[in-house]
């Protein structure tokens, strides 16, 4: 008989089937609802979980000096905002309120420039509103602002119980101020978009890949999940040397101030390298301060008189026409030219009468220069603007440096009856004095450049090489321009070596000579075309100059010194002279080597009063003194509070040094038990490159605290929770 009990048994299994049937059609059903009349809904919902293809920005390269110090780097800025859904969410409205008073004056202290019951209405508007991201302050602010607002009662608290939170940008900071600032360029800040100079000629570089992540919310967080890692700009090693540069800086400076100048140029060039060590771009704003605008150095296309008249005997020297023993009759001080009358600067006084090629160069006679020129190319303006050529003025050095041009200076070309066109008789004596012809500074500096280097032309260098990691990626070796290894003939360099210190010992730019070496350069004084207005609409504006190089009899350095002013006096040599001069002292003096033994007065027996600074220097130079020195080494804590110990005895008397944060700076920190983010820029601000494992707070460090601290070094950090 069978166990199975009909009657029984059907009514249940016929009861779970229609409930299991009843469930799968709601679990149906309500899929449909979901996928149709509540999709956009959902899809919303779901677009906060998750974010896909997440960009990441990698961290901008560094912009270094030739001796590899910091001219440009990024370092993290912040917006700060507050969630007030967020504060909500967590209950913690009684604690705002509670609180309140003491966040508006917080802010007031840190931001004095909005009181605190601005703050207070500023942040009640956006309760009311129950803003999500409601901006606190309209700025950012550096990493120790956005501490300082951190700290604050409630923003303190995580951010999904305080809503405090903020948007982190990059942004590029230049250690030196404005130091060479046109030349190694800026950024457009919300952009982070080169504008111009070194910045924006080599961003590709500097600014790396973008790395991609994916974002998903769990447990009420957000995990960032690396697809593609970003891989950091890699660091350019400049050719500026930012002694140089600063010296440079300061004595066109005073004397743009001194005689009321609208723009100022200098350039330093190695003569060996082509390595430009420093470039000033001076110009007068509106309100009377000098600030750099715009590179002068590279883009001014102007006649630049005098310093040309070098190029002109040079070319006819070459050729073989006149030497420097050459005599010339420039009269009384005036010579017609074709119906025009060509002046020497001394007319008044009589002129110089008969003079020799090189003599003419030494007190700048125009007509001396004009004459010859005009004698044995008159017939022929052609070949001299092809020897013009040939010594590499206007050549395209690829300057890379927007809005960087290479001169202009017009060829002359004959029609098929003979005649030349857009030529007139008067233009090779004026082009021969430099004028008719368009040289920016740099081209000028290049050419005498290639005369100090016995006629080898080097291009102007600004990048040395490029760095990744402390490790060099590519190199930039020093280049002579094809075609332009030997400008001229060796018996021609070595006339106009001997003519350009003359010029200086001689002539009439003694002020840029130096009793410490000797130099060597041209003047320069011409008057500067307003377009259709002529040269002498109104007042008059003149273009000052000297170019040369030091020391003369074993050139290191050339560079060239421009001033725009308007108004008598003007004199490339009064003016121009001095700035070079007190340049070419400067940068020798910075060779000098002393024995710092005749510091000791043998007459005193007091022990030196060592002030705070760097240790290792003042022991140094303390032993070299005959003091003896006994060190007490402490542990280094990076927040100060132990430091070096360093003492001096001399007859039984000792001075206590201390070692300050700023040389602590140079030593790896002690991280551990900080947040990433702490730990991460203390630091990198030192330069170290970091990579963090794990998350939470630091339990380990690859680089000890204490170590001494290197360019490129790499220190990993370990954190767990």
């Amino acid at each position: 008989m069978s166990k199975f009990d009909s009657p029984k048994i059907m009514p249940r299994y016929t009861f779970i089937t229609i409930l299991m049937t009843l469930v799968a059609v709601a679990v149906i059903g309500k899929t449909l609802y979901i996928m149709t009349a509540k999709r956009d809904y959902w899809m919303a919902v779901a677009d906060r979980q998750k974010k896909d293809s997440v960009s990441v920005k990698p961290m901008r390269g560094n912009i270094l000096s030739c001796d590899e110090q910091l001219m440009a780097s990024t370092l993290p800025e912040y917006k700060l905002y507050m969630d007030f859904n967020a504060l909500y969410e967590a209950k913690n409205d009684s604690l705002w309120t509670a609180k309140l008073d003491s966040i508006c004056n917080g802010l007031h202290n840190i931001f004095p420039e909005k009181s605190a019951a601005s703050f207070r209405r500023h942040l009640e508007e956006g309760r009311n509103k129950l803003s999500r991201h409601w901006l606190l302050w309209d700025k950012r602010v550096d990493y120790n602002t956005f501490t300082e607002v951190r700290a604050l009662p409630v923003f303190r608290l995580p951010k999904f119980k305080s809503g405090f939170h903020t948007e982190e940008y990059n942004a590029r900071q230049r250690p030196y101020g404005s130091l060479a600032g046109r030349t190694v360029g800026d950024m457009y800040g919300a952009k982070d978009t080169a504008r111009f100079g070194l910045e924006l000629s080599y961003d590709s570089i500097l600014r790396g890949s973008n790395g991609i992540i994916h974002r998903r919310k769990v447990l009420n967080k957000f995990l960032d999940i690396m697809d593609t890692p970003p891989i950091d700009g890699a660091d350019i090693v400049t050719t500026i040397d930012v002694n140089m540069q600063d010296l440079a800086e300061r004595s066109l400076l005073d004397e743009m101030k001194e005689i009321n100048a609208h723009v100022g140029v200098v350039l330093v060039m190695e003569v060996a390298t082509g390595d430009v060590k420093a470039i000033v771009n001076m110009e007068r704003c509106s309100d009377g301060q000098y600030r750099e605008v715009k590179n002068h150095a590279v883009s001014d296309l102007l006649e630049p008189g005098s310093v040309f008249k070098v190029a002109s005997i040079m070319t006819a020297i070459d050729d073989g026409v006149v030497d420097t023993a050459y005599k010339v009759n420039t009269g009384g001080g005036t010579w017609p030219m074709y119906g025009r009358e060509m002046r020497d600067h001394n007319w008044r006084r009589g002129g110089y009468g008969v003079l020799s090629v090189s003599r003419s160069l030494e007190v700048s006679s125009n007509i001396g220069i004009s004459r010859v020129i005009d004698q044995y190319y008159h017939n022929n303006p052609e070949k001299f603007v092809r020897g013009i050529y040939r010594l590499g003025l206007a050549l395209d050095f690829q300057i890379p440096l927007v809005g960087s041009s290479p001169a202009k200076i017009r060829m002359p070309k004959k029609a098929p009856n003979g005649q030349w066109l857009n030529w007139s008789n008067t233009a090779l004596p004026w082009m021969s004095i430099g004028y008719e012809t368009q040289v920016p500074p740099i081209s000028m500096l290049a050419y005498y450049n290639a005369i100090a280097n016995n006629g080898k032309m080097m291009r102007p260098r600004f990048v040395k090489k490029v760095m990744k990691e402390g490790v060099t990626i590519m190199e930039f070796p020093p280049e002579v321009m094809k075609g332009y290894e030997q400008i001229a003939k060796p018996r021609t360099i070595k006339l106009m070596q001997d003519v350009l210190r003359k010029v200086v010992s001689q002539g009439l730019a003694k002020k840029a000579g130096s009793d410490l070496f000797q130099v060597a350069g041209k003047t320069g004084t011409a008057q500067m075309s307003k377009g259709a207005a002529g040269y002498k609409s109104g007042s008059v504006d003149y273009l000052l100059s000297f170019a040369g190089y030091f020391p003369a009899d074993a050139p290191r350095y050339s560079c060239i010194v421009c001033i725009q002013k308007t108004g008598i006096p003007a004199s490339g040599g009064q003016m121009c002279g001095p700035v070079f001069r007190n340049i070419a002292e400067g940068i020798m003096a910075k060779d000098i080597k002393l024995d710092v033994r005749d510091a000791k007065d043998t007459s005193s027996v007091l022990c030196p009063d060592v002030k705070a600074g760097n240790v290792l220097a003042a022991d140094y130079v303390l032993s070299h003194l005959g003091i003896k020195t006994f060190a007490d080494w402490s542990a280094n804590n990076v927040k100060g509070s132990s430091l070096w110990g360093h003492a001096t005895i001399k007859d039984g008397k000792a001075v206590a040094l201390r070692r300050t944060k700023q040389y602590a700076r140079s030593q790896m920190p002690d991280v551990h038990g900080m947040g990433a983010r702490d730990a991460v820029y203390l630091i990198e601000s030192r330069g170290v490159k970091v990579r963090v494992v794990g998350r939470g707070r630091v339990v380990k460090q690859s680089i000890e605290p204490g170590t001494a601290v290197k360019l490129g070094m790499h220190c990993e950090l370990i954190l767990e929770s």
